[in-house]
């Protein structure tokens, strides 16, 4: 990077899309796979296609608590003219003309059954019982494969394991499925002014890191959180080289074009830089590139500018990586407090806390908010407690120039888990 480029700044940030699309169209998956048990699957990404192996249920069952009897036994039967059938045993396993088995929800049907009368419709009479309800075969009967059909396509490779998938996963028989290893991430941040503890005058306690190692690990990678680097072109490539076998490297600071931001001309030097500069804000100098195999997301060093941009590239680049895509980050619609003033042509990132509308419910009822978007006083991008105060943020896209107050938005609950 000369000089002359540091001195011009930005005279031209790239869209957030087609940025995230420069970024993403460098980066494959890794490919590495293993077996796991269900037990240990909750949260992983499916490598290959599960289909049923078998049917559930695996036999017809009572649908209904009552008598499992052959439908065409029950033709005509009414309050004033019950059907009388003999009561069995269900553990003689057949029904026969005019007979009548106790069965419970969840039993299996006993051959010769075809329907099951309720037990509210029937009484019984000594060894017999009498059936109000007239049944058609197949009545209050689950079949074979009313849950589940057998070769179903149940989940496809790519797809992110729920706790209720994992109990679908066992009911058609499985104990252990096929995911992707966690993308591993370095997290290496920069800068000569970052110190661990107790900072002088001049000095900064470094927390991006930190915030960046545990977003990665919320978002299903393993992060490599590297000590502090300092600002100075040889360390930050040594560095950079060192971790070059990670399926993703994040960068903090040193991303923008002042005199100490030397990333972008290390990565550059390594690899190649594809993005630098996005129409964002707060964080519009980050700098997105691939050095040999590996995407390289530098994040700017203002903590909350950091985040933002943590979210928008790292986070899909990582899923990408790790076998599947980003999918929508969780959202609550909500009026706002007050007006939030942007910046036309560049996005931004609004933070605000959230609090019931006082009228809560009336306002479910009718499809409207639940709750109010009250914007954070302190907005700066070096204000860390403006975003981890918060409760999300609201974007406003760069064809507007800000929301009225009053306005009904969607608030990006960024820090729910995924």
């Amino acid at each position: 990077m000369s000089h002359d480029r540091r001195e011009a700044g930005f005279k031209r940030r790239t869209r957030v899309e087609e940025a995230r699309s420069t970024l993403l169209a460098a980066a494959e998956a890794h490919g590495r796979t293993e077996t796991v048990p269900l037990s240990a699957a909750d949260g992983r990404v499916l490598a290959e296609p599960i289909d049923a192996p078998v049917p559930v249920p695996g036999y017809d069952r009572a649908a209904m608590d009552g008598y499992a009897v052959r439908a065409a036994d029950t033709f005509g039967a009414s309050d004033r003219s019950p059907a009388v059938l003999r009561a069995v045993p269900l553990g003689d396993g057949s029904v026969g003309p005019d007979e009548a088995a106790r069965v419970h929800t969840g039993s299996a049907l006993p051959d010769g059954a075809d329907a099951v009368v309720t037990i509210e419709q029937v009484e019984t009479v000594g060894d017999d019982v009498e059936t109000f309800d007239a049944v058609a075969r197949g009545e209050n009967v689950g079949p074979v494969g009313e849950d589940v059909a057998e070769g179903q396509r149940l989940y496809d490779a790519g797809e992110t394991l729920r706790p209720s998938d994992l109990g679908l996963c066992r009911s058609v028989g499985l104990d252990a499925v096929t995911v992707y290893e966690p993308p591993t991430v370095a997290v290496i941040p920069t800068g000569e002014e970052l110190v661990e503890s107790d900072p002088d005058a001049g000095e900064v306690i470094e927390t991006n890191g930190l915030t960046v190692s545990r977003l990665v690990r919320r978002w299903g990678g393993e992060a490599r959180y590297r000590d502090v680097v300092t600002d100075d072109e040889t360390a930050l490539a040594a560095a950079i080289k060192a971790d070059l076998d990670a399926d993703v490297i994040v960068t903090t600071g040193g991303s923008s074009v002042g005199e100490r931001d030397l990333l972008p001309e290390v990565v550059d030097e390594l690899g190649s830089v594809l993005v630098h500069g996005v129409a964002l804000k707060p964080g519009h100098p980050v700098c997105l590139g691939r050095v040999d195999d590996t995407p390289v997301v530098s994040l700017p060093g203002y903590p909350v500018a950091c985040i933002v941009n943590a979210v928008q590239f790292l986070r899909p680049v990582q899923k990408r990586v790790g076998g599947t895509d980003a999918g929508p980050i969780p959202t609550t619609r909500a009026r706002l407090s007050r007006k939030i003033a942007s910046e036309p042509g560049t996005r931004t990132f609004a933070r605000v806390t959230l609090s019931r509308e006082s009228a809560s419910e009336d306002a479910a009822d009718s499809g409207g908010p639940t709750h109010v978007a009250t914007p954070t006083r302190a907005s700066g991008s070096g204000v860390l407690s403006s975003v981890a105060l918060a409760d999300g943020w609201v974007v406003v896209p760069e064809s507007q120039e800000g929301f009225d107050a009053d306005a009904v938005v969607d608030v990006e609950r960024w820090e729910v888990t995924e």
